[in-house]
């Protein structure tokens, strides 16, 4: 590529960067965070995985940043420099000095760079580590008014250095809803994707027939450039669908290249080959074994699963440091823990590694039983203290949970160690979105394992709980008949208390009262003589709200409050926050709207913090009611909007309380009536457009967003001085210029912004500012406000 001269008023400047020849797609905000970086450090790096447009993004912002350096910006490409003693001599032919004297080079290049203003871009730096630090460092020591931005795959490491590490191309969250075509088509990496096809096929567009492969692919390839470049490439023969479907063998797939650039950059193997060779045998021992990790993974997983045959325990967590400080590993902050994910690309290179080692099925096998180990450790600890921990847990291990339950149920052998793990994870699946994966694991797992078991006896009730909180009591029925035949057979007391128990919440939903309550007492009598007090606190709310249904409130009440006792006598908070729900129901069909109100919005706040859907969807619907029976129709209708949402993602309507659905349609009943259809209509639908979280607010503090954003417009979980901040942070400002530019205290600013964080769920301030941009593209786009820059 040709170089770029520009020149000053003066004719003092010189720019030294190499033409873009494509259109540079996206980072709008990631270069604001590196200018911001760069006015305040004099060293700059910028870290990443290989093809993930580090270069790029370093000739960008050296080029907007052109004006600030009158003496000059520079690039020293290092890629092809093998020998380190030759580093400065290199640099210095790339700044074009021109010094025929018998001076070292490093003397030559600090008198040269002494007094001058200038940027200097070190382009690769990862294979010269060690010696771009020292020179980094005699550099920055000799030239006061010196900057350097380099790019590395880990951080030079030395004194004053800022580091970015530059993430791929944004998608949509896979978990989140279905994006409309205008608002796909606005994610980095499908534009990069659609912008790089137009150019092989002319005419080429997003729309509905090939958004999803399109989409598909880049996700694919974790949204690094480079891979969606070469796939981009492969449309000269191949058709989108045709792309999607071959690249489970990507790496043979993408080897075409521009012959402009470094070899490494032609192909994606040759890329990753080049981040492996980087490594210690250690570190590509560690990478090939961690590779059997899906999603993500903490220490102490890595330590059980990847340890010994050339890796001791306690080397694990160097060795982890130094694979995220080599970006194979990205390191992700959680509330209480730290964990490490691998892009998808890294981790098939690291699997062929694997397989080629032969060890492939010894890691597999040791992951499965990890893994298993862990549902049974957290069925153990349900009823206690460190409940939500595990819930937790488990939530963030669930793509390798999935991984061994696959593994267990494809071997004959461990089939009836799967049974008991889908078992196990009875409480994952009914508190989370897994509710019908739950079920569908141990619906295989019972058609392969139909041996008359206790561990069938046991997988039995638990999948009928999951087929009743669906509404399919028939199916539930069939399953508790069959798991109470064994446990008769075999004489397993727990089996019969829970099938007791289940057996009472299909009658109850059927509409046999009385026949529920005698279950649910059989169920509460073998519970405690079994001592299994997550058994009995289950019966004990459910036998209380039965009772509450047939207005028996004194012994609704004593019930409920039974169960607080159990709970609290273990420090337990999920069944003590359904409890509280049900509490609740029958002091607001007494008649005390306000206590009612009380229990259910404490009952909310501990589900909120669970995430528990179903507890959160009853806890609504309790509200509701309230509200209709306080004659508060508008705040009911809102309610009920909100509801359809949550049911609708849970797969039925007030799941597993379907005896309580009467009160539901009352409450839409008086609401309809009092408000009239038209206003009816519209506050319901208010309500539906209300973000998960916005629905929350509402239900727990009686607000709603802004006119702008109930009226139809884009949901901000910010409160608007957040928000006025987060604009201020995406236009790079420092903690304190927020400070002063807002006139408060620099602490309330950085109190505000950890706010921020928490509620947006980031760990940086880049990823506020690609939300901010994020926020301004969709208005722009929907012609709400025009386009603000925050650069």
């Amino acid at each position: 590529m040709g170089a770029v001269a520009t020149g000053t008023p003066t004719g003092r400047q010189t720019v030294r960067l190499p033409a873009e020849v494509t259109s540079f797609v996206g980072r709008r905000h990631e270069a604001a965070e590196v200018k911001r970086m760069l006015s305040a450090s004099r060293l700059v790096t910028l870290t990443g995985a290989g093809g993930v447009g580090k270069t790029r993004l370093a000739l960008r912002v050296a080029d907007e940043a052109r004006r600030a350096f009158p003496d000059g910006v520079w690039l020293a490409e290092l890629a092809e420099l093998d020998n380190p003693s030759l580093l400065a001599q290199g640099v210095t032919e790339a700044l074009e000095i021109r010094d025929h004297s018998s001076r070292p080079a490093m003397d030559v290049l600090v008198d040269h760079l002494r007094d001058r203003q200038a940027l200097i871009v070190l382009d690769n730096c990862e294979h010269l580590l060690e010696e771009c630090a020292r020179l980094a460092d005699r550099l920055l020591r000799a030239a006061p008014r010196l900057r350097l931005l380099t790019t590395s795959r880990q951080a030079l490491g030395t004194a004053g250095e800022q580091s970015l590490a530059v993430p791929t191309l944004g998608l949509p969250d896979p978990r989140g809803a279905r994006p409309s075509l205008a608002t796909l088509a606005r994610y980095d990496a499908i534009r990069l994707f659609v912008e790089r096809a137009a150019a092989i096929v002319p005419g080429f567009e997003l729309d509905e027939d090939n958004r999803d492969a399109v989409e598909l692919i880049c996700r694919r390839l974790d949204g690094i450039p480079l891979g969606i470049e070469l796939a981009a490439v492969r449309l000269r023969a191949l058709s989108v669908q045709q792309l999607l479907e071959r690249l489970d063998d990507r790496f043979r797939l993408l080897t075409t290249g521009s012959r402009t650039v470094l070899p490494r950059h032609r192909t994606l193997r040759a890329l990753i080959d080049w981040s492996y060779e980087l490594c210690t045998e250690r570190e590509r021992l560690l990478w090939a074994r961690v590779s059997v990790f899906a999603g993500s993974l903490d220490l102490e997983a890595a330590e059980a699963v990847c340890s010994g045959e050339g890796i001791e325990r306690e080397e694990i967590l160097d060795l982890v440091a130094e694979l995220v400080d080599k970006s194979v590993l990205l390191r992700e902050e959680h509330r209480t823990s730290v964990r490490y994910r691998m892009l998808d690309t890294l981790r098939a290179y690291g699997r062929e590694r694997l397989a080629a080692s032969e060890e492939e099925a010894v890691r597999l096998r040791r992951h499965r039983d990890y893994y298993r180990g862990l549902a049974a450790d957290a069925r153990a600890a349900l009823f206690g203290p460190a409940q939500v921990q595990w819930f937790t847990r488990l939530h963030l291990e669930h793509a390798n949970l999935r991984t061994a339950l696959e593994g267990s149920l494809a071997d004959p052998g461990q089939a009836v160690r799967g049974l008991d793990m889908a078992a196990d994870l009875l409480y994952h699946w009914i508190t989370s979105y897994y509710l019908g994966e739950g079920r569908r694991w141990l619906d295989q797992a019972l058609a392969v394992c139909a041996e008359p078991t206790a561990a069938r006896a046991r997988a039995l009730w638990t999948d009928s709980w999951l087929a009743v909180i669906q509404s399919d009591t028939d199916a539930a029925a069939a399953m508790l008949e069959e798991s109470r035949s064994i446990g008769t057979r075999l004489g397993l007391d727990p089996v019969l208390a829970y099938t007791a128990l289940y057996s009472g919440m299909v009658a109850m939903y059927r509409g046999e009262t009385r026949s529920a309550i005698a279950l649910y007492e059989e169920a509460v009598s073998r519970h405690r003589a079994i001592g299994d007090p997550v058994g009995l606190a289950l019966a004990l709310i459910r036998l209380s709200l039965a009772h509450s249904f047939i207005g028996d409130s004194p012994g609704a009440i004593a019930l409920g409050e039974e169960s607080l006792a159990v709970c609290d006598a273990y420090g337990e908070g999920w069944h003590r926050a359904y409890t509280m729900m049900a509490l609740g129901v029958d002091v607001w069909r007494q008649g005390d709207t306000a206590r009612a109100a009380a229990l259910e919005k404490e009952s909310l706040s501990f589900n909120r913090s669970l995430d528990d859907p179903l507890g959160i969807g009853v806890n609504l619907e309790v509200l509701a009611w309230i509200a209709a029976t306080d004659r508060d129709y508008t705040r009911a209708a809102r309610l009920l909007g909100a509801l359809g949402i949550i049911w609708h993602a849970i797969g039925a309507p007030l799941s597993g309380y379907g005896h309580l659905v009467h009160y539901h349609e009352e409450c839409e009943a008086a609401a309809r009536r009092a408000l009239g259809k038209p206003a009816f209509n519209a506050a319901s639908k208010q309500g539906a457009r209300l973000s998960f979280t916005e629905a929350l607010g509402y239900a727990l503090e009686d607000e709603l967003p802004s006119e702008e954003t109930a009226a139809g417009g884009r949901p901000s979980p910010l409160t608007p001085r957040e928000s006025e901040i987060a604009q201020l942070v995406a236009r790079g400002l420092s903690n304190k210029e927020i400070a002063s530019s807002l006139v408060i205290a620099q602490r309330t600013a950085e109190g505000h912004i950890e706010h921020i964080l928490s509620k947006l769920g980031f760990n940086s301030r880049a990823q506020v500012a690609v939300w901010v941009a994020e926020q301004h593209r969709t208005a722009d786009a929907e012609g709400e406000h025009p386009p603000e820059d925050t650069v």
